[in-house]
């Protein structure tokens, strides 16, 4: 079952990113949110109560409207067009969460530009509801550049990396 501080961080990240539907299932509970535009509902779906004192009908929450930046379509394509033309290869993100360059607030970065890097090199840390995900480059070469800045919120699909493939 979720916990309602994970279901309004998940609700802020949505509406801070383009991300337009969101949907989780663990262990028998279904976490839906969708922005405004499609449907303006969050719907969660609880587990039946175990209790008796309480058989409510699982919660029903709205998300607020979210303003798109204007830059970002632009930001987005600037990497890719860089890509293609010097033939990088970009590390992307696999989910939505916060950006964490290094290992700790203290310690050194896992990768800077220069770096070289295997394919089982980490590269950073995305956190998602709690969970910190070690992200690896998946390729060999040089890291050219890093698209992101420590504890940055990014999106799926995102580019954080421009790699000179080996």
């Amino acid at each position: 079952m979720f916990k309602l501080s994970e279901i309004k961080e998940l609700i802020k990240l949505v509406d801070q990113t383009s991300v337009h539907e969101l949907e989780i299932e663990n262990e028998g509970t279904r976490l839906l949110i969708r922005k405004p535009g499609k449907t303006e509902v969050v719907n969660v779906q609880a587990a039946p109560l175990t209790h008796t004192y309480s058989q409510q009908p699982a919660p029903v929450y709205t998300a607020a409207p979210a303003a798109e930046p204007a830059s970002q379509p632009a930001a987005a394509e600037k990497p890719a067009a860089r890509a293609a033309s010097e033939n990088l290869h970009q590390i992307t993100s696999p989910m939505v969460g916060t950006f964490y360059s290094s290992p700790s607030p203290d310690a050194a970065a896992f990768v800077k530009p220069g770096d070289r890097v295997s394919e089982k090199s980490v590269v950073c840390i995305l956190e998602a509801m709690k969970l910190m995900n070690e992200l690896e480059a998946e390729v060999r070469g040089e890291i050219v550049e890093v698209l992101v800045s420590n504890g940055q919120l990014v999106e799926y699909g995102q580019p954080l990396f421009l790699v000179k493939p080996e």
